[in-house]
Order: structure tokens, then sequence, then C-alpha cells
């Protein structure tokens, strides 16, 4: 399951989840020392202490929950304090006045509580240092309210000036607290890497500091927005961290706060039954406070458990929740954060109920289409009464879905339009390009196939023009690239390569078709990095390789289309009904075949695959010379070697090269050039951090001395601090990797083992970008041989073809499973002898090689020389 902001607002919701805001650290309720009024005696002393009494006593109440009953004490010391002229505690006690009042929805009450503490401050003279105080006091609780009205600009400003008082009071506690609201801000805004460099300063002040609860808030949101950015194992880091000083301080409610992020970073990184225990633990750890158990922590547990259950399939686990939920929802004040829990919550019944429709499921326990239908119509009359013109449209465009999913197309269409128009209104194409999917989907079904091809259009183009955004979606609810962005493009696709009766598809439906499913492959790769790092620039087939063809594999739902590109050629199409399942089920045996070395059950699902994608263009192929086939390859058939489809006789690559890339738009082609293949090698033979021993590196690395000048780094000499100092200061066009390594769609599950440590991809980026300024050469190529794709990770390969762009090599050459044997060291060698001849292409060198093992009787079995995929620029 798998930032740079140029817009007001990033996605809070994709069509499948809502992103709820970042708590905020605004119940810290800072009672100052007060100024001794000028004409004290003893009864007026007598009054100040009863009225500081009935001040605490509310706020005793107030972190207990009970809001009323604090509100009442607090107006009562508003008064005595009027009566005794101590307008500096006038002015304090207003401001929590108004975080109560925000508690109970009461937001004219909250607003006008603020606005009475600044006019008192007018009537405050001089500058004194409890002046100062109230003046930040009353800046921050403000941007409290700001960003829980959606107003997060707002916010931010407030607590800017509340940091600035702060700081000329040399009140460290003050300085950090406004900063960690100020990245809740930046996070409700979508600026996640700009809350997450906020927060980095802020924790990097408290590192020589004591533990204190300020610490442990400053920790946990800094751990929840690098989750949001993709570094999860620091996010897990700095939560543990967090939930160690809750715990030391016997905070209940960070501590299950702590918990409930745990659990989040845990779901992101696909632990599943992990990240369950610590929403159960969170939520026992809330029951045992009275102040938390009457907090809305435990709906945003419920909801996260809900959720969860829902992404891996517990569907009667999942219902047995949805009584709590309903429960906790109906006593939600108004506020932006419970309008978007209650939205999030229909959210996912949507998603339930469809999936018990699909499967059979009882649906007794599950609410009605009619009472989530009046939960939303709830929503938007609250998100009107605060002016929250998203949530609006997000709960209007869901009412759309649902008469959309009823078969009610006049009702879907108008409510889709209205939640668009109300999108179009404030400038917010993240939440717009849904309602114009939806439209699209409407359409389509309704047959209107031209008005759903241009509603499809326009949602992608949205899509794009937003490409830099998508990645930062917040994931907090149900948030995945896969049920919420991938079926734009694919969507667009299936319409545009629909056959029509009589009709031939046009040159500009494949093109476009064609065109859609590489920027898919650039976004998918931006979502797996989840930033946006890749310059896509389209290449004409023609300007690449004259005798090349690449072919374009599209999984859709009910069908498998193939779009072949030939230079100097109208685009080719074929089609093969098949539904999806049954595909990814052929798909899965001949990987889980082809590594069995004592068995041929691979021969049927090779064949199979080779007359879907090979055998209708074969006649094209064969007349145009073609020498070389570049797959782009789509979602899982990237787990497989092209090069052993067969065709009952031959393999593939017995009759042409064969290369994959990304996408030709990511493509930097470029023949190798005649230049001197100097090769720095590292490798590790020995067993290290619980990988097993290579016994048969030492070998394929002599093979590569053998052919080409090399350098080698082996085992304890092949350190990341020697691998980046032999790349910054000399000049390798060839780098080979000999390590345990694994691909997988999580990004930081994407490896290489050196000696001392693990190389993600944003370290061996850096590595290899670490030349200096003499160091021109571009690496032409990367070989990272004993590597392997992730057990059970149907989207693996995408950390190979992610590892392979964002090395910057041109091309790459890597395994999709370990071999492990003295072939590996054959392949190698005969590979650097062709390789070494200069007036050969990578993939012919590549070819060659497997040839000479599928000549070996000893290996002839695909196990030992298909693995090998040449990525990128195969010139």
């Amino acid at each position: 399951m798998q930032l740079n902001i140029k817009k007001r607002l990033i996605l809070l919701l994709a069509l499948a989840s809502i992103g709820l805001l970042a708590s905020l650290l605004g119940t810290n309720l800072r009672i100052l020392a007060q100024t001794p009024p000028s004409h004290e005696n003893s009864q007026l002393a007598t009054n100040a202490s009863q009225t500081s009494t009935i001040e605490q006593q509310g706020r005793n109440l107030y972190i207990q929950g009970q809001w009323i009953r604090a509100i009442a004490l607090w107006q009562q010391a508003v008064r005595s304090y009027a009566s005794q002229g101590d307008l500096i505690s006038q002015g304090r006690v207003l401001t929590n006045l108004a975080l109560a009042y925000q508690q109970l929805g009461n937001w004219q009450q909250a607003q006008q509580s603020i606005k009475s503490s600044f006019k008192l401050l007018d009537q405050i003279s001089g500058n004194s240092e409890a002046k100062q105080h109230l003046t930040a006091q009353i800046f921050n609780n403000q941007g409290i309210l700001q960003l829980e009205q959606g107003q997060a600009e707002d916010a931010i400003a407030s607590w800017q000036q509340a940091t600035e008082v702060y700081q000329q009071l040399n009140d460290r506690e003050g300085v950090i607290r406004a900063t960690i609201n100020q990245a809740s801000a930046f996070k409700a805004l979508g600026l996640y890497r700009r809350a997450a460099k906020t927060l980095e300063l802020a924790n990097q002040n408290l590192v020589e500091q004591p533990a204190s609860l300020v610490k442990a808030v400053s920790l946990r949101s800094y751990g929840d927005i690098l989750r949001l950015v993709g570094d999860l194992p620091k996010a897990k880091e700095a939560v543990t961290e967090s939930l160690t000083i809750a715990t030391q301080l016997k905070s209940l409610d960070d501590e299950a706060k702590a918990k409930l992020s745990l659990g989040n970073i845990l779901w992101a990184n696909d632990k599943y039954q992990e990240a369950l225990e610590y929403y159960q633990q969170g939520l026992l750890t809330c029951q045992a406070s009275f102040v938390c158990a009457n907090s809305n922590l435990p709906l945003q547990i419920n909801l996260a458990q809900f959720n969860l259950l829902l992404d891996t399939q517990f569907w009667q686990r999942s219902q047995e929740l949805i009584p709590e939920i309903q429960a906790s929802l109906a006593n939600l004040s108004l506020s932006q954060t419970n309008i978007y829990q209650q939205i999030s919550f229909v959210n996912s019944i949507i998603k339930l109920r469809q999936k018990a429709q699909q499967e059979g499921l009882n649906l007794s326990n599950i609410p009605s289409w009619q009472e989530i239908s009046q939960i939303l119509k709830l929503a938007i009359e609250k998100s009107q009464h605060l002016g929250l013109s998203r949530a609006e449209s997000y709960a209007v465009g869901l009412l759309g879905q649902i008469a959309e999913l009823q078969q009610q197309w006049f009702e879907a269409e108008n409510l889709s339009k209205q939640a668009l128009m109300i999108a179009q209104t404030i400038n917010a194409p993240e939440i717009s390009y849904l309602w114009e999917w939806q439209l699209g989907r409407i359409l389509q079904a309704q047959g209107d196939r031209k008005g759903a091809i241009g509603f499809y259009a326009q949602a992608l183009d949205l899509l794009k023009s937003l490409s830099q955004d998508l990645v930062a979606i917040d994931p907090d609810i149900q948030y995945s690239f896969r049920s919420s962005v991938e079926p734009v493009y694919r969507g667009l696709v299936s319409l545009l390569l629909e056959s029509q009766p009589q009709t031939q598809l046009t040159q500009t439906n494949l093109i476009q078709a064609r065109d859609t499913i590489e920027s898919l492959q650039v976004a998918e790769l931006h979502n797996f990095f989840r930033e946006a790092c890749l310059d896509a620039q389209p290449v004409n087939i023609d300007q690449v390789d004259p005798k090349s063809a690449v072919i374009y594999p599209i999984i859709l739902r009910d069908r498998l289309e193939v779009i072949v590109s030939i230079p100097r050629q109208p685009l080719y199409h074929f089609s093969t009904k098949i539904p999806q399942p049954e595909l990814e089920k052929v798909i899965e045996t001949m990987r889980q075949t082809i590594v069995i070395r004592s068995r041929r059950d691979f021969y049927s699902p090779a064949q199979q695959l080779y007359n879907w994608l090979i055998r209708p263009a074969l006649p094209q192929l064969v007349k145009h010379q073609i020498k070389t086939i570049v797959f782009v390859p789509d979602g899982t058939l990237r787990n497989i070697p092209m090069s052993a489809l067969f065709d009952g006789k031959q393999y593939l690559v017995e009759q042409y090269d064969v290369a994959l890339t990304p996408g030709l738009q990511l493509l930097a082609p470029r023949p190798l050039q005649q230049i001197n293949l100097k090769t720095l090698a590292a490798g590790l033979t020995q067993q290290r951090q619980g990988f097993a021993a290579l016994e048969y590196v030492n070998l394929e690395l002599k093979e590569i001395k053998n052919q080409i000048k090399t350098t080698v780094l082996l085992d304890e000499n092949f350190t990341e601090q020697t691998l980046q100092q032999q790349i910054k200061f000399s000049n390798y066009p060839v780098v080979h990797i000999a390590t345990h390594g694994q691909f997988s769609s999580t990004l930081d599950e994407t490896f290489l083992l050196a000696w001392d440590t693990r190389i993600n991809i944003g370290k061996l980026d850096q590595i290899l970008q670490t030349r200096s300024p003499s160091q021109q050469q571009a690496i032409e190529l990367l070989v990272l041989s004993a590597c392997e794709t992730a057990i059970g990770d149907k989207w693996a390969a995408l950390g190979l073809a992610g590892m392979a762009v964002r090395a910057g090599a041109r091309s790459t050459l890597a395994t999709l499973w370990s071999v492990n044997d003295r072939s590996s060291a054959e392949l190698m060698g005969q590979f650097y002898q062709k390789l070494a001849k200069r007036n050969i292409t990578k993939a012919e060198a590549v070819r060659q090689a497997q040839l000479a093992l599928i000549n070996n009787p000893a290996y002839k079995h695909p196990f030992y020389w298909s693995p090998y995929i040449l990525v990128g620029n195969w010139l």
C-alpha cells in the first residue's frame, strides 16, 4: 500500500480517504503569575485569593473535559477579576474561556472571548512581563481557534506573533509550543516537508532538555510528519522516544496518542497486526484516564482500527466497531476536525457496503445508504455554518457517489456537478479532480463515452498539474494511490481503447492511451518516493533506436490491452478479453514456478503470456526487422522476466534483445560511449546482519576483473564510506555491486547491504551524485547482482524500477531473485567480455551472456539466467 506545494491546500481527501487535521497542542493552559494590585488591602487580597482558586478549579474541570462547568466558574472569575480591576487575570481567563467555548462548538462566544481579551490588552499601560505573557497567550489560543475553523494561514500568522513575544520573554517552552502549533498548520495546508523542518528545529532545541510534555508532543508531531513524507524508520524512532517520555511522566493522554501514532506508522509499513496491537494498547491506556476517555481520542483510534481492518479485509471485525464509532460521532461538537471525522466514517462505510455487495457479505450491521446520507447532510449543514467549503464539497460529492452506487444517475450527476462547482469556486483542483472522475464514471455508465472521456481527461489534467502535490496526500485514514489516483489513469485508457462496433481505433486515441499509461508510470514512481523527483521528458522512439520496438502491456479490469510502437510506423494495437484476477494468476504462477530448478511447470504460463503479449505483434516485428524489444511493463508484469516468455520452442531472448524501461518519458537515450569502461566492483561474501554468505561473489568479481580494469571493494572494505569515497574521487563509468539487496514496494524496505549498514535508495542516490566537479561523466551502467524482490509483495518490482531511476545511472542491470551460484559468476564474466568489445549494445551483451548459459546444459533452466533484467537505456 502504497513537498513542494503550489496550491493553497493539498488533498485532505482522495476519493477513498479523508485526511484528518493534526491534533493540536492547544490545551496547555498557562496560569500566569499575577501582578498584585497597587491598592492592595487585606479584603482585596482575600478576594483575589478566592478568585484564583475559582480559576484553578475551572482549569481542573477543563482538563477533565467538563467544559460547561469550567465555563461557569471562569465566567465567575472574569466578573470577580473585573471588579478587582485586575485586567491581566481577566484577559487570561477570557482566552481560556475561548478554548472551552471552542470545545463545545460555540464559535461565536469563542471569538468574542478572544476579541474581549485583545480589548483588555489595549487598556493595560506599559509593556510589563505579565502583559507580554498575556499577549502571547491570546495569539496562541487565537491560532487554535483559527486552525479548527479551517483558517490555517491565519493561524500561522497568530502563532508567529506569539513566537515573537515568547522570544522577547526568553520563554523557550512558549516558543517551542507555538512552533509545534505552526507545524500543525503547515500539515493542514499539506506543507509536510516544511512542517517536518519546523519540528526538526524544535526538537534540536529540546535535545539537551529534560523530559517534558512539550518534548513528548514535539517528538510525536515530528514522527507523524515523517510518516507522511515516507521516512518511516525516523518516524518510528521519534514516536518511540515520545512514548518513553510520556510513560515516564505518567501522562496517559500523551501515551495513548503516541501509541496511535506508532500504529499509523506500522500500518504505513504494512505491519498490520503490530499496528492493530498498538491501536488496542492505545485504547486501553486512554480508558485508564478519565480525561482521555472523555476526549475524541478513542474515536480517532477506533476510526484508525476500522479503516485498517477494512484495508486488510477483516470484514466481520470491522463491522463490530461500527456501533461504538456511531455513538461517538453522535456526541461530537462543532469543529472542522469533527466534521472530517464524520465524512471519513461515511467514506469508509461506502467502501464497506460496496465490498459487502461484491462479496455477498451480511449487510445487517452496516448503516444503510439512507443513514449515511443523513450523516453527510448534517456534515454539509455544519460545513456551511463554519464556512468550510472544502468539507462541504467532499460531503456533497460523497452524496453523489452514494447516488451513483444506487444507479440514481440524474441525482448523482447533479450532486457531483454541485460538488465540483464548490471546489472550483475555491480553486481546489485537488478536490475538483475527484468529482470530474466521478462524473466520468456516471456518464460512462449511461453510455455517453465521449462525455465520459472528456471528464476523465479533465480529471487527469488536474492530476498532472498536482504531480508534485499528490505525493503528499495525507494517508491518515485510508489514502491509497492504488484506489484514488491510479483508477483515473486506467479508466481513461479503458475508454480510449474500448472497441466500438464497425469502428477502428484512431491513432489519436492510441497515442493518448500510450501517453496516459506512460504518465501513470511516472506517477507510480512519484508515489513510491513520496516526492515528485523525476523530470519526465517525452522521447520519440524513432529518435532512440530504429531497430527497437516498444511494447506497452496495459492491465485493465476486464482485459489486457497491448500497444506496440515501431519506428516510423503507426501505433499497433491488440486486445485479449481476460479478467484481471485471471491474468494476474497466470503471472503469479510463472513467477512462482520459474524459480523451481527441478521442474518445468513455468512453460505453460510463459507460453500463455507469450501468446498474449508477443504473438499478435510478431508479423509486424518480423516485417520491420526489429532487433530489440523494450517493455514498459505494467503492474505485476514487472515481477516476471520477459526474456523467459516462451513460444513453444524458444525463449524470447533467443529471438530478441530484451530490455525494460519505466517509460520513455524517463529515458535519457544514449548509446554506450567509446570510453574506458573502468569499473568499481563491491561485494560481500561473508554473513552479515542476518544475511547468508554469498560464496560465489568473490569468483564473480574476479571474472569481471579478468575482462575490464576493475577496482574491488570486498567484505570489510565495502562500507558506505569507502563506496562514497571511491565514487567521489574517481571516474567509474560502471559500478557493480554484488551483495544482498531487496526491492520492495515500500521505500524504506528497498536497500543494498554493505559491510557496515544498509544503503537505501536515498543514500545510494546521494553516493552516486557525490562526484567531484571534475568528474563530469555520468555512470553508464549500475549492476546490482544478488538482489531480489520482496516475497509476497506484488508491487515489489516497483522498488527495482525506483532504484534504477533514482540511482541516476543511464542503465541498471539487476536481478529479480538471488541466484547465489557459480552461474552468476559465469554470466557476469560473459556479459563484461561482450561489453568490452565496444561495438555492442548493453541489451545485446545481456542477451549474449544469457544465451551462453542457455547453451550450457547445467544452466539452461531460466532460474539461472532469466532474473537478470536491463532497466533504462538499452543502447
